[in-house]
């Protein structure tokens, strides 16, 4: 089990703020931190991953926890 540097949560939000917000608090974390975003929706099991590998960031798993979905990003 990975454990994270940073949380923030986007439960209830739809896209495209899950990655705006997970963009916003990656920039505060040092590189190589890891940032666990927390999200209800669907679609951000696509967008976070692309998001990443636009923008050089590791998208490391995601999990469930409920009806929560859990994403892992390592900054690059």
């Amino acid at each position: 089990m990975i454990d994270w540097d940073d949380m923030v949560d986007c439960e209830g939000l739809l896209c495209p703020l899950p990655v705006l917000r997970a963009r916003k608090r990656l920039l505060a974390l040092a590189p190589g931190g890891i940032l666990c975003v927390r999200a209800t929706d669907a679609m951000a099991a696509i967008d976070l991953p692309h998001f990443c590998s636009q923008s050089g960031h590791a998208y490391l798993e995601a999990r469930q926890d409920g009806a929560v979905t859990l994403h892992l990003i390592r900054r690059g």
